[in-house]
């Protein structure tokens, strides 16, 4: 007896668990006329890598928390992970919730 199988993506995923994740995936709008600081870590005191152009939209893989920051949309101690090694402040970030709207980072 043979099973059919997805192909493997690359990393070993199989094609069908990529593609769900990927269409899981939701980009978020950074607050408006706003330049924001991306962060090697989840507080202000970590080096910044980059900064966001006005008008960014970025993905959201998980939250963690750490320094308390208010920026646009409030005071939170919640930081996005938005790529590997790359933080910003959920203060800047059009998640529509005060609280966390990903997995918390592991």
């Amino acid at each position: 007896m043979s099973v059919d199988r997805a192909p493997e993506a690359e990393g070993g995923a199989t094609t069908e668990a990529v593609t769900t994740a990927a269409a899981a995936l939701h980009y978020y709008s950074i607050a408006p006329n706003t330049r924001v600081n991306v962060r090697s870590g989840p507080g202000t005191g970590y080096t910044i890598v980059r900064v966001l152009a006005e008008g960014s939209q970025v993905p959201i893989y998980c939250q963690t928390p750490g320094t308390t920051v208010t920026g646009y949309y409030g005071t939170t101690n919640i930081w996005d992970n938005i790529d590997d090694g790359e933080y910003i402040s959920d203060a800047y970030v059009n998640t529509g919730s005060d609280g966390y709207v990903r997995p918390r980072c592991s």
